[in-house]
């Protein structure tokens, strides 16, 4: 068999499966397995397709029509420029999350609090973006700073960046000109309705609170300021419909009038604001 005919076959078999882009996601696996960049995957598909190849390949289209996340078979996920190294214990990083980045990015900055780190995408692409900065990634998750912690030492960053346990703002010390996160947000009645590469495969502390979602913000929202410099910024990445209720919970606790902004499909996706000079 050739790579092209495999090629051919598992697009026809994850097209059955319901997946929603079967060849992108096809093509990404075939270079996976044949080790090759999947902007290479042209140039090989003539190539004699090795018995080793083969195997993986099959591998993971099997996974993949079972709907595990093509970037947990990967094992990494694009973000901003960067690969960033992934598994069931972290949320993927989204391009709708790049939208709290620009939004960070507005402003220098000196010292940066990530709450909810996760696989610590948010804060290493911030220290990666700002060279003479230093962070602090905070997770409840000991599974997920150790995924961050790898992908610290990945982008060679482990000298500015502090990843500690924590339950919000139980460990933080210090304070901070810059303090962001993309929290659980999801209302528990919307977790039947996600994908299953999501419902199924992510990590659920991660992506709900239970509830109406809106938990880590009350939290954040009464206790951010504590930790803060003065005049420094607090951006929050939200779900589409809670840009209202976030923004009144920080302007409830003294924060300036929010400011609410779109990511690129022009949905609300971050809450912006600073503590009053």
């Amino acid at each position: 068999m050739t790579p092209t005919a495999a090629l051919q076959g598992a697009i026809a078999r994850l097209k059955s499966a319901g997946i929603p882009d079967p060849a992108r996601d096809a093509r990404l696996l075939l270079a996976h397995a044949l080790g090759v960049a999947s902007d290479r995957l042209t140039l090989a598909l003539h190539d004699p397709f090795p018995e080793d190849a083969q195997q993986r390949f099959s591998a993971l289209i099997e996974a993949r029509e079972a709907r595990h996340p093509v970037s947990h078979l990967l094992g990494r996920r694009g973000f901003w420029g960067r690969d960033f190294i992934v598994s069931r214990d972290v949320l993927d990083p989204r391009p709708d999350t790049e939208a709290l980045i620009a939004e960070a990015l507005k402003a220098p900055f000196t010292k940066v609090l990530d709450l909810g780190t996760g696989s610590g995408a948010i804060l290493l692409t911030l220290l990666a973006e700002s060279p003479q900065s230093q962070g602090t990634g905070v997770d409840l998750s000991p599974a997920a700073l150790t995924v961050a912690r790898a992908n610290a030492d990945a982008l060679n960053l482990t000298d500015r960046a502090t990843l500690t346990p924590s339950d919000w703002f139980t460990n933080v010390t210090g304070s901070f000109d810059l303090i962001v996160s993309n929290p659980p947000y999801i209302a528990e009645a919307e977790i039947p309705s996600l994908a299953p590469e999501v419902r199924e495969h992510e990590p659920h502390m991660a992506l709900t609170p239970g509830g109406d979602g809106l938990a880590a913000y009350r939290i954040i929202a009464a206790q951010a300021a504590a930790f803060m410099t003065p005049n420094a910024r607090l951006i929050l990445e939200i779900g589409p419909t809670q840009g209202a209720a976030v923004a009144q919970l920080l302007q409830d606790h003294g924060f300036e009038t929010p400011r609410i902004l779109p990511d690129l499909d022009q949905r609300d996706r971050v809450v912006s604001t600073r503590l009053p000079r």
